[in-house]
């Protein structure tokens, strides 16, 4: 990224927030050469950059001030961002939403919210609408099904061309060059099933879902700590489940209990799986975490329902989310911006995992 490109981020993003008003006076060359390390020219070259659209206006012999004209300007300009996720209930998604709505409105932006229930005719209407009203400063989105070929690629394409800010949070689609926001799934599920190999256990399994990419980046961290503890990995320990699946769990009780019947630890998805294994495990005498350990991902109150203490990753929720809507903020001020950032969390240790010897496997 250029020099010059930060210090014009800088500024315009003080503009939006209201620290610079419309009359008042920016930093002087020499206080923006002190404050980015660059020359009295970079900085020259960025205030013209902002007089030429008309945000900054120069006095002779008094400095450089917002514009009066930059009220018009502003007003002209959409402040509104269009955010897209799959769901609008569960664990994740109300935190998270908090969190991008807080920094929006920290930044003079509104929020615009739609929900694609995790499909793609949902996910195509919504694309749509807001290609045909074309209104919004940049997009924060939720991948439907990741792990999947996406029928309405064509559409963010349409959107990527009109110069529309786009990033992406959980996940992304690997077809299109933009950024996202997310957890690193691959990290910190190597994590959690290295703390199930650190306690003596060989025989583990998984449960990870099939049709987003979350799924298969954790598959990822689960085969890296398999391999590094010096385990067999066997394919009928793996089980892998879709949105539909996640949906019906009790069709796939005897499917799991079967699959990971030889197993003494389990790797979930999320708290939500891990809790209806849990159950199913209890419903046919199995302890937890005496008979069976059980290592989950996000966290979430699940995990001490009922007097459970599930070992599990925690989801950043609001952190993600506020640092979503601030990443896509500078994106919109800077289209070289690296938006990218993948949030590692350390597991939260509770009392899933039982302590076993090799020698009881």
């Amino acid at each position: 990224m250029a020099k010059y490109q930060e210090v014009i981020g800088w500024i315009t993003e003080r503009i939006d927030s209201g620290a610079l008003a419309p009359g008042m006076k920016i930093p002087s060359e020499n206080e923006l050469c002190s404050q980015f390390r660059i020359s009295r020219q970079t900085a020259r070259h960025a205030i013209g950059r902002l007089e030429a659209k008309g945000i900054l206006t120069s006095r002779r012999g008094s400095g450089t001030y917002v514009s009066d004209l930059h009220v018009q300007t502003t007003a002209n300009r959409q402040k509104r961002i269009a955010v897209i996720t799959t769901y609008v209930d569960g664990y994740i998604f109300p935190r998270m939403i908090q969190g991008i709505e807080s920094k929006l409105n920290d930044y003079g932006y509104s929020m615009q919210i739609a929900f694609t229930n995790n499909t793609f005719e949902r996910e195509r209407s919504i694309l749509e609408d807001i290609l045909q009203h074309d209104d919004i400063a940049g997009m924060i989105v939720e991948p439907t099904k990741s792990a999947l070929p996406n029928p309405n690629l064509d559409l963010y394409r349409e959107l990527i061309s009109r110069r529309i800010p786009m990033l992406f949070v959980n996940s992304y689609y690997p077809e299109l060059n933009c950024p996202h926001v997310s957890m690193d799934d691959r990290k910190c599920a190597y994590r959690a099933v290295k703390m199930l190999t650190e306690h003596g256990h060989r025989k583990i399994g998984c449960i990870l879902k099939l049709d987003d990419g979350q799924g298969h980046a954790r598959y990822s961290g689960y085969l890296q700590a398999m391999k590094e503890a010096g385990n067999q990995i066997h394919d009928d320990w793996i089980v892998w489940l879709d949105t539909e699946d996640l949906a019906h769990m009790e069709e796939n009780r005897e499917k799991i209990c079967r699959r990971l019947k030889e197993c003494t630890g389990i790797f979930a998805y999320n708290d939500q799986v891990a809790v209806e294994v849990i159950r199913f495990l209890g419903e046919k005498g199995i302890r937890i975490p005496e008979q069976m350990s059980v290592v989950s991902m996000d966290d979430s109150d699940l995990a001490q329902m009922n007097g459970m203490g599930l070992d599990s990753v925690p989801h950043p929720k609001e952190k993600l989310g506020a640092k979503a809507a601030e990443n896509l903020v500078h994106l919109i001020h800077n289209a070289q911006y690296g938006a990218t950032h993948e949030f590692e969390e350390d597991i939260t240790v509770r009392s899933s995992v039982s302590n076993i010897t090799a020698g009881e496997q």
